[in-house]
């Protein structure tokens, strides 16, 4: 039986470059004539004329659909507005800007068939700023933790099965990151090494801010470890405290004259008092946002909002 992949692309200013990612898998296709498909072209409040191109592509295509977001929700939001029109057997996510090789799905795919629920993609060598790859980096080693899975590596490019998608956008939170979906669903997940490419035009969307911001989100809304980090600290400070007074107290019992010698200054106590008083409003801050985003997912703040769709495929709405 012929299998359908579902192609899932978030689009933010890519005006110049979605078409020749589409043109990149319609080849890859052709090579690949075994496969049924379609691509979900999601307009993530993009600035540039992007829906356009889109609206055009699924005018002349019918296995295209286009859907337009109400104003910009993000990477991830955008993937999963895309995820809720998918039909395919399996559905592969990749970038706007031409980074993410289409030509190497096949690899993903014949990993897939080993029997794997999620490959991803691991690149051999990433071509981005020094930040973005420290930050990336960082942020595995931290999901190592987080997630408490040894060299979990998440990425934009990845294939999935569609019992895998359907799991996944049950999710209805406001706070959405696709790597905390995919370990809530299947810990069975595989790697194919591929090639990244350079960034055809422009540069990233995402800034120091906002890689912090989804780095943040996606230690916030899948596990409380943050806080348990927070606890640490705290008694770790409480017990140099604890063994610091007992110095004090030794040192005046037994060692007047060296005690005399200590000059008295507020330099050591303002410092201590800083400290401290960092690591509350550290702790009291963190304990604040999970409490804030328990707040606005009881109100039901919407991870999208679909303000227009074009094209035939999926025409499901959910």
């Amino acid at each position: 039986m012929e299998k359908k992949l579902s192609f899932v692309i978030p689009c933010y200013k890519s005006q110049k470059t979605v078409g020749i990612v589409i043109e990149e898998i319609r080849e890859m296709l052709n090579k690949e004539a075994k496969y049924d498909y379609e691509i979900i072209l999601v307009n993530d409040g993009s600035p540039d004329d992007v829906w356009d191109v889109i609206k055009e592509y699924a005018d002349q295509d019918n296995h295209i659909l286009g859907v337009n977001l109400a104003k910009n929700f993000g990477q991830h939001s955008a993937v999963l507005a895309g995820y809720h029109y998918c039909t395919g057997d399996y559905v592969i996510s990749l970038d706007d800007d031409g980074q993410t090789p289409a030509g190497e799905v096949p690899k993903l795919l014949d990993e897939l068939e080993k029997g794997y629920d999620v490959v991803y993609a691991k690149y051999e060598e990433m071509h981005q700023k020094a930040f973005r790859r420290w930050g990336s980096d960082f942020a595995r080693r931290m999901s190592d933790y987080i997630f408490g899975v040894k060299g979990y590596y998440t990425g934009s490019f990845f294939v999935a099965r569609k019992y895998v998608i359907e799991e996944m956008i049950r999710y209805n939170n406001c706070y959405p990151y696709l790597g905390g979906l995919v370990l809530r669903t299947t810990r069975n997940i595989g790697y194919v090494s591929v090639q990244h490419n350079d960034r055809m035009t422009g540069v990233s969307g995402y800034n120091l801010k906002k890689l912090f911001s989804l780095w943040f989100n996606g230690f916030t809304a899948f596990s409380v470890k943050p806080l348990e980090i927070s606890t640490y600290i705290g008694f770790f400070i409480a017990f140099i405290g604890f063994v610091y007074t007992i110095v004090i107290i030794v040192r005046r019992l037994f060692i007047p004259e060296l005690e005399a010698l200590i000059p008295y200054g507020w330099s050591s106590q303002t410092s201590i008092i800083l400290v401290i008083g960092g690591l509350i409003l550290i702790n009291m801050g963190l304990m604040g946002e999970y409490i804030g985003r328990i707040y606005i997912c009881i109100n039901n703040a919407p991870q999208f909002v679909v303000k227009e769709v074009c094209g035939k495929p999926g025409e499901k709405e959910k």
